[in-house]
């Protein structure tokens, strides 16, 4: 029986250290992926795009989140020092703490859908720690279902089974709690069991151009399910998934190297972007006076967006900020 386990074991860590091996192979599918959701994700930010196609949004939103937390869960790395796992969620909680600061304030000030009436010392710390307001939902849920994990994955006398089990019920009675969503934290740890079980992304998720023929039964039929939280839902995190990540092989030289730039800078986008995507209000007018699609206004603001997102990671570098903001020297790749 020993031996058994023991060469079951065996197996189970050979299956991961190939799964770590395939996962650094192919992170340039991984890095593609991300950048079509983030793409989508400031696309969808742009208030006047979100109203004038609203059906396009729901699509959007039923999975590009929840595919970013699939990522997420399955490249967190549990198998990190201690030290070095926690410096590294310091360093996204650090910059999280600095940007909802700066939005509730906004939120306290300007006129926008999430407005504050009167903002307290416990309203703020409400939103910065307990329940966060605007775009800045995702790096909450992020640090907090990755300290999980990890802390689940240390209980090293558990089988690893069991240790995920204890994960996903942990992170459950944080959304219990009220701290995140229950949905989003399943595609977290779905990522995250994925990574465990030693299958590569790319096995789960095989590229498939067919994928997308699904979808649009979904779509026209059934739009009750336009929610990451259905059935349709799922399926349709999974089949854009595999339909955006079949969508790779066409791309080549310098427009390949440009996504996966992209893509492996997300960070700064979703820190940064929303600070562009709001002010996209100043100039709404001159583009809708001679182009009601938005089309072009979307364009442009896209590029505004992730240009100067790289252009304020670029000056933290430049400008010795990185340490103290990121914790590192360079945050532009």
């Amino acid at each position: 029986m020993n031996i058994t386990a023991a060469r079951y074991s065996q197996e189970r860590l050979s299956m991961r250290k190939n799964a770590m091996k395939e996962m650094q192979r192919r992170t340039r599918e991984i890095d593609f992926l991300r950048c079509v959701l983030i793409l989508l994700m400031i696309t969808f930010h742009i208030v006047y795009i979100g109203d004038t196609y609203d059906v396009a949004k729901r699509v959007v939103y039923t999975f590009h989140m929840p595919a970013f937390l699939m990522v997420s869960g399955y490249l967190c790395n549990t198998s990190k020092d201690g030290r070095v796992f926690f410096r590294s969620m310091k360093w996204i909680f650090i910059p999280y703490l600095v940007m909802e600061t700066g939005y509730v304030l906004m939120a306290s000030v300007l006129p926008i859908r999430e407005h504050i009436d009167t903002l307290t010392p416990a309203l703020m710390l409400d939103k910065l720690f307990l329940h966060p307001l605007g775009p800045y939902w995702y790096l909450h849920t992020w640090v907090l279902c990755s300290v999980i994990y990890f802390l689940a994955m240390r209980l090293t006398r558990l089988r690893p089974a069991l240790r995920l089990v204890f994960a996903v019920a942990g992170c459950l009675l944080f959304a219990a709690a009220g701290l995140m969503s229950v949905p989003n934290v399943l595609y977290f740890m779905a990522g995250a069991v994925l990574r465990q079980t030693g299958v590569s992304f790319l096995a789960a998720f095989r590229p498939a151009w067919w994928s997308i023929l699904p979808v649009v039964p979904i779509v026209v039929f059934m739009p009750s399910q336009l929610d990451r939280a259905t059935p349709g839902g799922i399926a349709m995190v999974y089949l854009t998934t595999s339909f955006i990540l079949y969508i790779y092989r066409f791309t080549r030289g310098s427009v390949r190297r440009s996504l996966l730039f992209v893509g492996s800078n997300t960070l700064l986008l979703l820190l940064f972007s929303p600070v562009f995507t709001a002010l996209s209000k100043l100039y709404l007018s001159l583009f809708i006076s001679f182009d009601p699609s938005g089309i072009l206004f979307c364009m442009v603001t896209v590029t505004m967006a992730v240009v100067g997102s790289f252009l304020l990671g670029y000056a933290s570098d430049r400008l010795h900020i990185s340490p103290l903001f990121f914790g590192k020297e360079k945050v532009f790749r």
